[in-house]
């Protein structure tokens, strides 16, 4: 037996861009054109400002410019949080939490860490506000979904020289390597300044269209990944039952079973 992402898909591809500069306009583009999923981590207090000497998207747009991806929290304010105090770093989350719901109207549930700075105070005040994610700015170069969800390592940086190689080696991963994740991260800016938007385009061209991938938001592979992990097994491990509200895909005896919300089914070994 071994587990698969949604509809028996072999692998997931998951971007994330921080800041929310007017950048993210054409970036946003780009993805939707190739078919892929990206999470957006804003600081409310920026929005629609000119902070820095640079813009940033205004809170009017924020909901129709990222429909189908997702946006998440950077901090309220973009401080470093290992120089705040626990009062100040839950204040920082919280309020940037409670801000982008409202502009949204939705659940905001993930966090990428202002300046890649974090540690176990951060990580449990970010837990203590209610956010399920965290991403650092760690490249792995590797595919594993990680242990620790608010210590979220991706796998690369989008200007990371062995970008398309690593895009290449997900699509030709061999069958012993299991829900494998390619995550890759960075700035809007960066191609704004660089003028160097080939690189999101052409990599978005080598990884659009493959069956097997699972184009996914961070938060839609924090919540599987979480479902899976929390499948309950007889001691025999012949039966599996899924306690959660979101479907598991297994792979069992060359059959993909959907193992749907409240079912539990059996298994030749779990």
């Amino acid at each position: 037996m071994q587990y698969l992402y949604p509809e028996g898909k072999r692998f997931a591809l998951t971007f994330s861009y921080d800041d929310g500069q007017y950048f993210d306009r054409q970036l946003v583009d780009i993805f939707n054109r190739y078919g892929m999923k990206a999470t957006f981590h804003l600081n409310s207090s920026r929005l629609g400002s000119g902070a820095e000497g640079e813009l940033f998207v205004g809170r009017d747009e924020v909901k129709t410019l990222y429909q189908g991806h997702e946006v998440a929290c950077h901090g309220v304010e973009h401080r470093n949080p290992l120089i705040l105090t626990k009062q100040q770093m839950l204040q920082e989350l919280l309020d940037d939490r409670k801000e982008l719901e409202r502009i949204t109207g939705g659940f905001v549930q993930g966090l990428s860490y202002a300046y890649g700075a974090y540690g176990k105070d951060v990580e449990n005040v970010a837990d203590v506000v209610g956010l399920k994610y965290s991403r650092t700015v760690n490249s792995t170069h590797g595919f594993h979904v990680p242990e620790n969800f608010l210590e979220w390592h991706p796998t690369c940086h989008h200007a990371d020289p062995r970008l398309m190689d690593l895009g290449r080696d997900l699509l030709n991963s061999p069958d012993w390597r299991e829900i494998p994740l390619m995550y890759v991260w960075g700035h809007s800016f960066e191609f704004g300044r660089g003028n160097n938007w080939e690189i999101i385009e052409e990599f978005c061209k080598l990884m659009q269209g493959h069956d097997e991938v699972w184009y996914a938001t961070n938060l839609q592979i924090c919540d599987y990944v979480n479902a899976m992990r929390n499948l309950v097994y007889s001691a025999n491990g012949k039966k599996v039952y899924n306690p959660s509200v979101v479907s598991v895909w297994i792979k069992d005896r060359g059959q993909v079973i959907e193992v749907k919300p409240g079912m539990t089914v059996e298994v030749e070994l779990g």
